[in-house]
């Protein structure tokens, strides 16, 4: 029986690398959801491309979440991975309010919404995992950075809702944990700071993500775990 997962911010980076890497067990199935899915969709190819349904939307559009659930059509998930995220990086003095207000629902309210939309999905024995893929700008006492306030304190912000959400859903088979991810080469984090070479690849960040959706939660609920081997 193939167990479905779904994934969002799939079109490049992390999001990419783990929808190839869960498609590398051969009972998977994803549903990958993105603006732009072209780089994903001409990744995979051959039986992989079997099991991948593309959904290219953008998750601030009013009907998102619909048409996310309309997508998995009823059918059981073992997996619901939140990677979709928004960098935001100004100094103090220069923060826009429409700015900060989608950074926080990319980041925040979205997870939030779509976790809410896909309970009946979710629900089950085994229990099906949600996964927030997080920071360690957001991480408790971890280094901060300047210009990344709105988007550290976003993601604080999702990690406490990984662990409220796991007492949300304890009585309906449903466990949620956060992994705060290091300094990983992709572009957001090139974006972020201009000229540091991070020694993790987007392919082995997402190996590790695509196990712990499958794995992670027979052992972890409601935690928030840092993924680093460094930050800049």
């Amino acid at each position: 029986m193939e167990r479905i997962v779904v994934v969002t911010g799939g079109g490049k980076g992390v999001g990419q690398a783990t929808i190839q890497a869960l498609l590398a067990q051969p009972d998977v199935r994803v549903i990958a959801v993105s603006r732009s899915l072209d780089g994903l969709s001409t990744s995979v190819e051959g039986e992989y491309r079997s099991r991948l349904e593309l959904l290219a939307k953008d998750l601030l559009d009013p009907d998102a979440i619909s048409c996310i659930k309309r997508k998995v059509a009823g059918r059981r998930l073992v997996g619901l991975v939140h990677n979709a995220g928004l960098l935001y990086k100004e100094p103090m003095g220069q923060h826009d309010r429409s700015d900060l207000e989608r950074l926080f629902a990319t980041n925040v309210l979205v997870p939030l919404e779509l976790s809410q939309a896909l309970v009946a999905e979710l629900r089950g024995d085994p229990p099906g995992h949600i996964l927030h893929i997080g920071s360690m700008g957001g991480f408790q006492d971890s280094a901060k950075f300047p210009g990344l306030v709105a988007y550290s304190s976003s993601k604080a912000a999702l990690a406490c809702m990984a662990q409220c959400l796991a007492e949300e859903f304890k009585d309906q088979g449903i466990r949620s944990n956060c992994l705060a991810l290091g300094a990983v080469d992709t572009e957001m984090l090139r974006a972020a700071f201009p000229g540091y070479q991070a020694r993790v690849s987007a392919a082995a960040m997402g190996a590790y993500i695509a196990q712990f959706t499958l794995e992670g939660h027979n052992l972890y609920n409601g935690k928030v775990l840092p993924v680093a081997v460094d930050t800049p």
